[in-house]
């Protein structure tokens, strides 16, 4: 069969999808670009939800029946479909699949001299629910949602027909995948799962333990954010790295030059991490295990000052009713940090809370500084960085955030 044939059969296979009609005026945000459907968009007397197999593909159409797209659907969940195509005559199949992770492909290639970067950003690179991670020839992946999870066994076919990795993981182990009511797991079907993932960032060697690794093994999204970091650090300079993680914040500003650094984290087996990579990268840095607030207040007491701090914490706000607390939590943590610098030094305060708007974190920031008596000058103002897409339709894929502060005694 040709492939005007295939795609033709296709194509008429796709119209006898069930169809997921829209409410008057539901139409709107789809038209400007957004992916997503919410269950109280749709017009469930003409097309109920409950009649729709989770993770099925339907035709979603606009009250005057213009078609909008094809989308996956989960009946049960708020966002109850997530469009995978525009265009009627390409419906999600393997075709498509493969053209959308050979574009993603193509965008990190441009952008990245080595194999390391976040391949696929979900709805940022048109496929709502997947994240694709490449460690070299290994490819770290989770689907979180249940279209994806159905589509499961054809992206492994499209990453082996565009990548062939010698190993794909499937860590589908995050709390995330239970709002659409899929269990957690960790597959490997390619090859087989390393018992570390090595990355390569700014010249810098780490590893982390695929197991105990948090989301799908590193965060690239911060590693535009390390380089301007690294920028500015000042030779000699005594460093503070909140919530460390593995420690890629401290080594990369040891690596230029810092006299020393203490890495802060609750989990013994992250601090082992940083321990590990920073004898890697032949630089030697301190841990000290605990909870982030009551780590600072204890170096606070004991007189403890830095050069430099940065604060990478976990989200603090997942869901809008999180946004009071969250935001105390956020003001709290930056002013205990305040306390602890120099009088001229460097604070780089980050954000991974989409729910948290950047001038909210801005303003948080100031109010630590009118609480502590300091001046802060924000110098330079990141996100995420280009291998984390941000989608111009879609805000939820604009979510962290990182100010770099100047702070001075008033």
């Amino acid at each position: 069969m040709s492939v005007e044939a295939e795609v033709t059969a296709s194509a008429l296979a796709a119209t006898e999808l069930p169809v997921l009609r829209l409410k008057r005026g539901e139409d709107r945000r789809l038209r400007a670009g957004h992916l997503w459907v919410f269950s109280n968009e749709v017009d469930n007397d003409a097309t109920p939800l409950t009649a729709l197999a989770v993770g099925s593909m339907v035709r979603v159409l606009s009250d005057r029946d213009q078609f909008l797209g094809y989308a996956y659907v989960n009946p049960h969940a708020l966002i109850c479909a997530r469009i995978l195509s525009r265009s009627p005559v390409h419906p999600p199949d393997a075709s498509l699949l493969v053209h959308r992770l050979r574009v993603a492909l193509a965008l990190r290639e441009r952008l990245y001299a080595t194999p390391y970067y976040r391949w696929v950003f979900g709805e940022s690179d048109g496929l709502p629910g997947l994240v694709l991670d490449r460690y070299g020839e290994t490819v770290v992946g989770q689907t979180a949602t249940a279209g994806m999870e159905l589509l499961r066994s054809q992206i492994e076919a499209a990453v082996v027909a565009v990548l062939e990795p010698r190993a794909l993981v499937w860590k589908n182990d995050g709390g995330a995948r239970e709002l659409e009511q899929l269990p957690r797991q960790v597959l490997t079907p390619i090859g087989r799962a390393p018992e570390e993932l090595q990355v390569l960032e700014s010249g810098l060697h780490y590893s982390v333990p695929l197991a105990g690794a948090q989301k799908t093994g590193w965060f690239y999204d911060q590693c535009a954010n390390r380089e301007q970091w690294r920028r500015l650090i000042v030779p000699g300079a005594r460093i503070l790295d909140v919530c460390s993680y593995a420690g890629a914040w401290a080594i990369a500003a040891l690596s230029q030059g810092a006299g020393a650094a203490l890495c802060v984290d609750s989990s013994e087996a992250a601090l082992a991490m940083a321990l590990r990579n920073a004898s890697a990268n032949s630089v030697t840095l301190a841990t000290q295990r605990g909870d982030a607030f009551e780590v600072l207040d204890e170096l606070h007491r004991a007189g403890e000052r830095y050069d430099a701090i940065v604060l990478d914490p976990p989200a603090f706000i997942k869901r809008k009713k999180d946004i009071p607390r969250g935001q105390a939590a956020y003001r709290k943590l930056n002013q205990a940090a305040m306390r602890l610098l120099e009088r001229d030094a460097l604070l780089v305060s980050c954000s991974c809370s989409y729910h948290l708007a950047p001038e909210e974190l801005v303003g948080l920031i100031q109010s630590a500084a009118r609480h502590s008596g300091r001046f802060v000058q924000i110098l330079y103002s990141g996100g995420q960085s280009p291998d984390h897409p941000v989608h111009p339709a879609i805000p939820e894929t604009r979510y962290l955030k990182a100010f770099f502060c100047r702070v001075t005694r008033e």
